[in-house]
């Protein structure tokens, strides 16, 4: 793990780390998004709105490394919420020091504080860097993704 790691809820002063670790991990996937994402993103994660998504900061010696969103909902196979984990990220120079486990960790406990009975997430079949830490913490499910664009 890394040295002194504080994972803490994103606030509104942190949008411009924010949007340089979610524009790196957009990158990552090839992709970019319009100014009106990136500020209705933001605009959402730090709202606090129920039913809208969360964001986590992972922070090192003062320097945020890291991030996490994640969503609480509803599920048709359960009575209580399940959370999904949309977006996870850690620096490329910080990696394998804890950091992705430490963000996941951090989902998992208020996903059990919420009183959710499960966390899920998706990851493109070449992370393999992802998927060496996802396939020890959790179930590999066989189930495909489909995904209709309008």
């Amino acid at each position: 793990m890394a040295a002194s790691v504080d994972i803490r809820p994103l606030l509104t002063q942190d949008e411009t780390e924010w949007r340089r670790l979610w524009k790196a991990y957009l990158a990552f996937y090839e992709t970019e998004l319009p100014e009106e994402v990136y500020a209705t993103t933001f605009a959402r994660l730090t709202g606090g709105a129920p039913g809208e998504y969360r964001g986590l900061l992972a922070w090192v010696d003062g320097r945020p490394v890291g991030l996490a969103h994640y969503l609480f909902h509803r599920s048709c196979w359960h009575i209580d919420n399940i959370c999904y984990l949309q977006d996870l990220y850690a620096d490329p120079e910080i990696r394998g020091t804890g950091i992705g486990r430490a963000l996941i960790e951090a989902v998992d406990e208020r996903a059990k504080a919420e009183g959710a009975r499960e966390v899920y997430w998706m990851t493109q079949e070449f992370n393999a860097t992802a998927r060496r830490l996802y396939d020890r913490l959790a179930e590999k499910t066989p189930f495909i993704v489909y995904q209709q664009n309008f």
